[in-house]
């Protein structure tokens, strides 16, 4: 999944795929690809297609899920299911990682399970990208078509896909709980006013 995703990144994971299959047709991965903002949608969707690719829109999924027999990217075209789609994937490209744009949230990818391979800019993430990293929930790609390698070896491979995966789940275990510490603090602040 290219999850989150700002402009010009959907371009440059279209030119790395396509280089990539070239050099690697025995490959067969579906793609998702989830743009940051829904306004994009209709945009990425005439990138995908006129780089001759399928897309099957989210909006257009059943309850069975995508409509085409085998699209070769789905795109994600509703608000509110990023873990639905961090869950149905096994990898996932870490979207304004890719530009200087600081990155994305990565905690939401690993709670869901997902390793996340960033880009090299993830400096509204600094803290919480590195530790990823050293973890293993993450790996970190210089381009895009380090990307999409890292990504194609990681689902090649059941057991590498399966240990990033624990790392992600272990990681964002140690990194949640945001939400209890500020209650608690809060209710503590408020005691002591009482007081």
């Amino acid at each position: 999944m290219l999850a989150s995703s700002r402009e010009g990144e959907e371009s440059a994971w279209l030119a790395a795929w396509q280089t990539f299959i070239l050099q690697r047709s025995d490959v067969h991965v579906h793609w998702l690809i989830v743009p940051r903002h829904p306004q994009r949608v209709a945009e990425v969707e005439s990138l995908l297609l006129s780089g001759g690719l399928r897309v099957s829109r989210r909006s257009t999924w059943g309850q069975e899920g995508p409509t085409h027999p085998t699209p070769v990217v789905l795109l994600g075209d509703s608000l509110g299911e990023m873990a639905l789609y961090y869950s149905l994937s096994d990898v996932a490209l870490l979207g304004g990682s890719f530009e200087k744009l600081g990155g994305q949230n990565l905690i939401e990818a690993a709670a869901c399970a997902c390793p996340i391979v960033m880009g090299p800019h993830t400096f509204n993430f600094a803290e919480a990208s590195e530790a990823a990293q050293a973890s293993g929930a993450a790996q970190r790609a210089s381009d895009m078509a380090e990307a999409v390698r890292l990504a194609v070896e990681t689902v090649q491979s059941k057991q590498a896909q399966q240990m990033r995966s624990n790392h992600a789940v272990q990681f964002a275990q140690q990194h949640g709980g945001a939400t209890e510490r500020t209650v608690l603090a809060v209710r503590e602040l408020l005691n002591s006013i009482k007081d």
